[in-house]
Parts: C-alpha cells; sequence; structure tokens
C-alpha cells in the first residue's frame, strides 16, 4: 500500500496564495475549501491511507531555543482564523489530523514517515510537502517528497541532486546555511555550495577536521575562512542543527489509524456552514466507489 503524508499548513498557505489569490469573491473559507478539495482528489486518485499535519500554533519548542524563530506575527489573520476551521473540517471529513501544538506539522510527518518506513506492507511514503526540512526524511525510492504543485517526486537521488549531500545530512547542511523561511540564519559566510561539498564529504559537522588544512576537499574557495567561522560559531552550528533536525518521536498512531473509511455525518454541516456542499456528496459517492 502507499500512504499520503500532507503538510496541511503548506496546502492551507498554497490555496490562499494561489487559486484563492486570483479570485476577488473569494469566501473567508475558500482556502480551507482548496485544502478539502485537493485532499479528497488524491483519494480519487487512489490514496487510501492519508493522513493531514498542520500547525495549530505556529509557534513551537523551537521559539525557545532561538529568539528570532517564526512565529504568527505578521501573517494574514484570514489564515490564522482558518487553521482551526480546516483541522476540524478534515477530522469531520474522516482524514487522520495532527494539529501540533508543541511540536510542528514537519514533525508529525516525520514521525508517520518513520512509522510507515517500519511498516513492511507500505510500499511508499509519499511526504506532501516542497518543504526541503522534510528531506532529511526521504529514503531510497521508499519514502520519498511529493510536490503537488510542480507533479515532481523527489527520492533519495533528488535529494542528492538538490542538496548535494544525502538526506541524512540535511540538518547539518541547513545548520551552516540556515533557513530565512524558519528565521534561523546559518554561520555567516557558509553558503549552498561551501556546505554541500563539505557535507558530502564529511556528511555531519562534528566529522569536519578542525582546520581547513585537514580538509580533503579540492577547488573549495576561502576554505581557511569557513574553517575559522565554523570554528568559533560551533556552538550555534549545532543549535541551528538541532533546530533544522525533525522530531520523530510524536503520536500520530499506526498505519492502519490512516485508513480513510468516508466521511462523518458532522461535515456535511460543516460544509454548509464553509460554503461548499458539494464537497459532502462528493466525498460520499467517492467511499460508495471506494466499496
Amino acid at each position: 500500500m502507499k500512504v499520503h503524508l500532507i503538510d496541511g499548513t503548506y496546502e492551507l498557505f498554497r490555496q490562499h496564495f494561489g487559486q484563492v489569490s486570483r479570485h476577488s469573491d473569494a469566501g473567508p473559507y475558500a482556502a480551507t475549501v482548496g485544502v478539502l478539495s485537493s485532499t479528497l482528489q488524491l483519494i480519487a486518485e487512489g490514496a487510501t491511507h492519508l493522513g493531514v499535519a498542520s500547525d495549530h500554533i505556529i509557534e513551537s519548542f523551537r521559539n525557545d531555543l532561538w529568539p528570532g524563530y517564526k512565529t504568527s506575527s505578521g501573517m494574514d489573520d484570514e489564515l490564522l482564523m482558518q487553521i482551526p476551521t480546516m483541522e476540524a473540517a478534515l477530522v469531520a471529513m474522516g482524514i487522520t489530523t495532527w494539529a501540533m501544538v508543541e511540536f510542528e506539522a514537519d514533525d508529525a510527518l516525520g514521525a508517520a514517515a518513520l512509522v510507515a518506513e517500519r511498516d513492511d506492507r507500505v510500499t511508499q511514503a509519499l511526504i506532501v510537502t516542497p518543504d526541503k526540512d522534510l528531506g532529511q526524511c526521504v529514503r531510497g525510492t521508499r519514502i520519498v517528497q511529493y510536490d503537488r504543485r510542480k507533479q515532481e517526486i523527489v527520492d533519495e537521488a533528488g535529494v542528492i541532486s538538490k542538496f548535494g549531500v544525502r538526506p541524512s545530512s540535511i540538518p547539518d547542511y541547513l545548520g551552516l546555511v540556515g533557513d530565512t523561511a524558519d528565521g534561523f540564519p546559518g554561520l555567516a559566510g557558509w553558503g549552498a555550495k561551501s556546505a554541500s561539498a563539505v557535507l558530502a564529504r564529511y556528511e555531519h559537522l562534528e566529522a569536519i577536521p578542525p582546520t581547513s588544512g585537514m580538509w580533503d576537499i579540492p577547488g573549495l574557495r576561502a576554505a581557511e575562512k569557513l574553517a575559522r567561522t565554523l570554528h568559533s560559531d560551533f556552538e550555534l552550528a549545532l543549535l541551528f542543527r538541532r533546530i533544522a533536525t525533525i522530531e520523530t518521536e510524536v503520536a500520530v498512531g499506526t498505519v492502519d489509524d490512516w485508513h480513510w473509511k468516508g466521511p462523518t455525518d458532522e461535515f456535511a454541516v460543516i460544509a454548509e456552514h464553509i460554503g461548499a456542499p458539494s464537497l459532502a456528496a462528493r466525498a460520499q459517492r467517492l467511499l460508495e466507489r471506494s466499496r
């Protein structure tokens, strides 16, 4: 079987800044409707075991680790308002939903990917998000990322092609280069090329020799400066790696728990409330077709 692990927060943003933004008459729950519709589309295309992770609140334990980490400050109120509505609607639609508070949606997706990896019945788990953080969870061609907007599957070879390092080095890579979307800067002078070159050779921060004269990386520019920065800011690099590391000790249930068994009776009420009553009938038709 295949399982689909969906980044609900990303999907809500994608809908809000995509189709919804192009329609001036879009209702207040238009992005939520888009998420529900696209999730039903996955089921129509054959998905049977699904889970959606969302950031019930944007802040997480990582905000305690780094003061500049992303917050809900400045976010569109229309988006924030829809997060609990989207979660409730997904639950009523019969979709396993992980609404994260202490942890983040990425953590739930990583934990679920690990559960799927350990289940011999799973032929492939698709982590439905282009978020580079989740690249660390990719394993061969069995645990992959799926970018629905580009209709692109990123397997382990794809991660290496994109970042120049194996999935296991993605947290180290982000510890060096930072992640502006998440609000941590990385180390001064370290960019994508230098980080990928060094980590392709040494894999993890601790394995990088302390001086550039010990580095076996022909042609690397400004190696001495990079080595000095890494030496002086090593603890900061470790902190940023910690922030970028997906937490997998999150309760997400079992693969069997993610089996879609159809909408609840409440879904019709919620679909009416958000201005998309046709979704209830569509969900029911898909259920009947799956029997």
